[in-house]
């Protein structure tokens, strides 16, 4: 009798601790963020940003590499102290071209941390809420995890999806194919 009293107890905190178990969910974070309409005004202004530093690096190219067809179309003929010169001015530009590239490039990144950090709270906060909802205990990245149970985890990227406005049927691959259809007009 005793040992029957033992196994209904242990049946009985068996089905209390499978019901008790916490509820787990996964969201796909990576397409969240790439595919809010956020996204897609910040990569406007980070795609028009690089087109700007981008002519501009071409212009000073452009003057040094006029400036050193002069030079060397001259040289010969001139006096060491308008050689000298002319050297000095195309170091200088030289320095110059150096510098920006380097000063461009931390701004560009700057300006795309500054522009992402509301669209990463923004997803984050939405995933948060519906976890929250839902009662789940933990939501993990489905792109990060070695692997996920379909059966013993909720997909919340739908939920997500539709709580941060992204067009129905925009996929990573849509986008992809939007983006290469940008580049290619941009090249025409």
């Amino acid at each position: 009798m005793k040992r029957i009293i033992m196994i209904a107890a242990a049946a009985a905190f068996g089905f209390t601790a499978a019901a008790q178990a916490p509820k787990l969910a996964q969201v796909n974070f990576n397409e969240l963020v790439q595919l809010m309409p956020e996204m897609d005004s910040a990569r406007e202004v980070t795609d028009a940003a690089s087109k700007d530093a981008q002519e501009t690096y071409n212009a000073m190219v452009e003057e040094f590499q006029s400036k050193y067809s002069q030079y060397e179309q001259k040289a010969s003929t001139w006096t060491d102290a308008i050689r000298a010169s002319k050297e000095k001015e195309l170091g200088d530009i030289q320095n110059r071209i150096q510098e920006f590239q380097q000063s461009i490039q931390q701004e560009l990144q700057a300006q795309q941390q500054q522009l992402m950090a509301p669209i990463y709270q923004k997803a984050q906060e939405t995933v948060q809420k519906l976890a929250k909802e839902g009662g789940y205990a933990m939501v993990f990245d489905s792109q990060s995890a070695l692997y996920i149970d379909p059966a013993q985890v909720v997909d919340l990227t739908p939920a997500a999806r539709k709580a941060l406005n992204i067009a129905e049927g925009r996929t990573l691959e849509t986008l992809q194919a939007e983006l290469q259809a940008k580049a290619a007009q941009a090249q025409q």
